[in-house]
């Protein structure tokens, strides 16, 4: 019975923080849609943001997991490698018909460097 009380009173204060957030998070999306509108029209700045963010963070997780074990080459490369396609992507250089192969591509490398790492950080 304690049990089953709990849940409830964890579900019903789960249910109480997304109707907060829902609440307070709507009305400031929706202030922001014309921002937000404008934004997705200069995809280079999207692009540029999403690689500005992800260098830090990637090289960041990296490093400490490295600290604590030795990473193979190969993930580095692989990190490396998608951090290069997303920064070509957004870059534009290749032009219009390459960004979009560019930037899946990278996208899919930087992941999969991060489920490796954490596939070794789980193992130990």
């Amino acid at each position: 019975m304690k049990h089953a009380a709990a849940l409830f009173d964890v579900s019903a204060l789960a249910l109480s923080g997304l109707c907060l957030l829902h609440c307070l998070a709507l009305p400031l999306l929706a202030a922001l849609l014309p921002l937000l509108g404008t934004w997705s029209e200069a995809e280079w700045v999207v692009h540029g943001l999403f690689v500005l963010i992800a260098a830090p963070l990637t090289s960041y997780a990296l490093w400490r997991a490295h600290r604590h074990r030795p990473l193979p080459t190969a993930l580095w490369l692989l990190a490396g490698t998608g951090l290069a396609l997303l920064l070509a992507g957004a870059c534009g250089g290749l032009g219009a018909r390459a960004e979009t192969p560019l930037t899946v591509a990278g996208s899919l490398a930087l992941a999969s460097a991060h489920l490796w790492n954490a596939a070794r950080r789980h193992a130990h």
